[in-house]
This record gives C-alpha cells, sequence and structure tokens, in this order.
C-alpha cells in the first residue's frame, strides 16, 4: 500500500460541520480545507496531490474558478473523485470528469423529505392563498375574506415532472391529501412510474390535466428551458407552477407573462437564476407568487444526512469500492485502473 493517506480537499463555502468531523476522525485519510480561490491557478495550486475534491452543489455560492472544469481536471492528474454536497451538481462538467478517468458522486436521496415536504407546503400555500393573504393583513384594511378565497386539494390533480427521490416523496404526501398524481418521467418506465405511487402520462397529457405542476427532474441539456411560453400555454387555465428543482429548467420571463395574463393562477418557486434572484424580478413583485431562496433542502435534518452521506461515501470511494450514488457509472472501469496506479491499491474486486 501506498504510505501516503489519500488526501480530500474541500474550499471554504458552507459545509455542515459533520463531515469535517467524520473526516478528521477517520485515520485512513486527510482533509484539506482551502480560501476560495480567485483564480484557476489557485485553485489547481490548492487541489494538487488532492484524491478527492468535495464541492458545493450550489453553484452560485462557488467562485467560477473552483467548478470543476476540463481545465481544472488537466491541472489535477491525481484526482480520482469529484463528490457534489447535495443531489445537484451544476458545477461539475461530467462528460470531461469521464473523459478524465474521475467518478463523480452526489448525495441524491438524502434531501428527499425536506424537498417533498417543501414543494408540498408551496402547494398548500398557493391553493390556500397563505402568503398572499398574510401579507395584505400585514400592509391593508378593507379588503373582504371572499377576495382571499382558496381552493381545497382533495380532488385536485398534481403533475409531477420527475418521480425520482423527491418526487415519490411528493407523490406519497399528495396522495395523503385525496389528490389524483400524474408523472411524466422518460427514465423510467410505466411499471416503474405506478409503482412510485403516480399514473404514467405523456408532458402534454400532464400540463393539460394538472391542476398543479410540480418540477423535480435534474438540469442537463434535455431540460434547460423545458418550461417557457409554449409550456406555461398548454398548462390547465388557473393551474399552479411549483419547481424545487434548479433554476434555468423553466423560463423566468415566461411564467410572468403567463401570471400577468391570468391564465395561471400562481406560482411556488424555490429556484431561480441567478440565485439570489434581482431584488426588483418581476416574479418577486406578483402577488401570486410565494418565493423561497432554494431553502426546499436546508433543513437541520437534510443537511446533516447530506453531510454524512458524502463523508462515507468519499470514505468508501478512496478505500477502492464503488459508490452508491455514481452519476458518471461508464467511468468505473477507467477509474479503477487509475485508482490502482496513483494509490497503488491493488482492486480484488471486479472492476466491471
Amino acid at each position: 500500500m501506498n504510505p501516503n493517506r489519500p488526501r480530500i480537499a474541500r474550499f471554504d463555502h458552507y459545509t455542515h460541520p459533520l463531515f469535517d468531523a467524520m473526516l478528521h476522525q477517520a485515520t485512513e485519510v486527510e482533509l484539506q480545507v482551502h480560501r476560495m480561490p480567485a483564480t484557476l491557478a489557485e485553485a489547481a495550486q490548492a487541489l494538487q496531490g488532492a484524491h478527492a475534491y468535495h464541492v458545493t452543489a450550489a453553484k452560485d455560492e462557488l467562485a467560477a474558478p473552483a467548478f470543476v472544469t476540463e481545465a481544472l481536471l488537466q491541472a489535477c492528474p491525481q484526482l480520482l473523485c469529484v463528490s457534489s454536497s447535495g443531489a445537484g451538481f451544476d458545477p461539475i462538467d461530467v462528460p470531461a470528469c469521464t473523459r478524465a478517468g474521475v467518478a463523480v458522486v452526489n448525495q441524491s436521496g438524502a434531501n428527499a423529505v425536506s424537498v417533498g415536504e417543501h414543494a408540498m407546503g408551496l402547494i398548500i400555500g398557493l391553493a390556500h392563498r397563505i402568503t398572499e393573504s398574510d401579507r395584505r393583513l400585514r400592509r391593508e384594511r378593507g379588503f373582504s375574506r371572499e377576495e382571499l378565497t382558496g381552493r381545497e386539494l382533495e380532488g385536485k390533480t398534481v403533475g409531477v415532472v420527475g418521480i425520482g427521490n423527491t418526487g415519490r416523496r411528493l407523490a406519497a404526501l399528495a396522495g395523503a391529501f385525496g389528490m389524483r398524481v400524474l408523472a411524466h418521467d422518460p427514465l423510467l418506465d410505466e411499471a416503474e412510474i405506478r409503482r412510485r405511487g403516480a399514473e404514467p402520462v405523456s408532458l402534454q397529457s400532464l400540463l393539460e390535466r394538472s391542476d398543479f405542476v410540480s418540477l423535480h427532474c435534474p438540469r442537463d441539456a434535455s431540460t434547460r428551458n423545458l418550461f417557457g411560453e409554449a409550456a406555461f400555454a398548454r398548462m390547465k387555465p388557473g393551474a399552479c407552477f411549483i419547481t424545487t428543482a434548479r433554476g434555468g429548467i423553466h423560463d423566468e420571463a415566461a411564467l410572468h407573462a403567463a401570471l400577468q395574463s391570468g391564465h395561471l393562477a400562481g406560482a411556488g418557486l424555490d429556484v431561480w437564476e441567478p440565485e439570489p434572484p434581482a431584488l426588483d424580478s418581476p416574479l418577486l413583485q406578483h402577488e401570486s407568487v410565494i418565493a423561497t431562496f432554494h431553502t426546499a433542502g436546508v433543513t437541520h435534518e437534510c443537511r446533516e444526512r447530506m453531510a454524512r452521506w458524502a463523508a462515507e461515501q468519499l470514505l468508501g470511494v478512496l478505500r477502492g469500492e464503488r459508490p452508491p450514488r455514481l452519476v458518471n457509472p461508464e467511468v468505473w472501469p477507467a477509474w479503477c485502473h487509475r485508482f490502482e496506479a496513483t494509490l497503488g491499491i491493488s482492486l480484488q474486486h471486479s472492476t466491471g
């Protein structure tokens, strides 16, 4: 075995203290925490010799030179693994990592309970117009209760776009409220979607039939601007749009236009592009919008779970174990060869 301990590096963005504590207690690895870099050269220097790089999933909280790009990978030839702190991995160029033989891992599923509950909360808030009532009661008098008439959820339909970990959690919660659940997910077959508690439908059918449309899909080339003018126009008149996914999947200007015209009744938005949005963002000024600051997964329980999963997964990877949340599984055979060559540790298990 290589007498040098594998090194894990991260920059000084917010990280739940459990992550550092677990890695400091693990005698088989060394954790290095560096100041956020101002240049690519600074980032590369900080990561020199690192075998794993743990990076925040929130791209707007990370300096651009710390993004995992082809240039950074070329400057860090010993890097074996890049770990995202959350379910998303926006700051990571996954294809570049695959070409370099670098495994990318995330913490998918750790935030499912928190994000699913948040999405359900936005649906309840929109249906019962809770935020609108709160705002008006604090600033006005002379309006009637009937001006804030809401809707019951029982018997209504929610359309879940992407029924992975968080979408499945929302489906269960919506079902408990007596809602009908539709789902569209091109990555799953119809039988699996049914097992996850929803009726499988096309995206067009989901838009046309749903009283609430909730996004739970990743942001990638196939989903960027998936919800623009055409998609909002297909939605049922008076429906509400909810997203706890990622900014950039929906067109903010097109959403505002659909709200202004009255075609949509409201929106619950936890994600933006950029984050936070400008104070003069038209969506922030709209009375029918509930706005939160990408906080769906920001709960004490979720942050602790993310930290624990991330630390455990990195420790396993640096022992040569196949990680449970491998974003680019096609990299694995090449990764195994690089692992053996870099750390001098022979892998006894299959590299397939």
